[in-house]
């Protein structure tokens, strides 16, 4: 076969392995929150109730993430995980500070992050992956 010469084969779209690392991630999370929920609830000091909700929202997250993977180009992936991990470190900083600073609101605080924001990612992944109306339609 020459240089020039293509196999007949269908284009495969490749993901990212960044983005399928990711929503791999939070679902393992998800796995590991709602097993030992209330383990871990006890050394966050969060109730474990939450802790169940916290990986299913992280479930659902992930699983989100891994469903739209080729719906997107890259771009939009990077640009939310960018935000998301962004918020995910500052609520571990003041989380980390609420707790080094005496208070028991910082499990909570970090836990809360880790409901809200797999919920709203998901909610912008399918948002971004929704189909856009052409100019006729418009």
């Amino acid at each position: 076969m020459s240089r020039n010469q293509t196999l007949s084969s269908p284009r495969v779209s490749v993901a990212p392995a960044g983005i399928v690392a990711d929503g791999v991630f939070k679902v393992l999370l998800a796995a590991v929150s709602g097993i030992g929920a209330a383990p871990l609830g006890d050394l966050l000091g969060v109730e474990t109730w939450l802790m169940a909700v916290c990986a299913v929202a992280l479930l659902a997250g992930g699983a989100s993430e891994l469903a739209w993977r080729r719906r997107r180009p890259a771009a939009v992936y990077l640009r939310l995980m960018i935000a998301y991990d962004s918020g995910w470190a500052l609520a571990a900083l003041a989380g980390g500070l609420v707790a080094w600073r005496g208070g028991t609101a910082g499990g909570e605080l970090w836990i809360g992050y880790q409901t809200v924001a797999p919920l709203v990612f998901a909610a912008l992944l399918t948002a971004a992956s929704a189909p856009r109306p052409s100019a006729a339609e418009a």
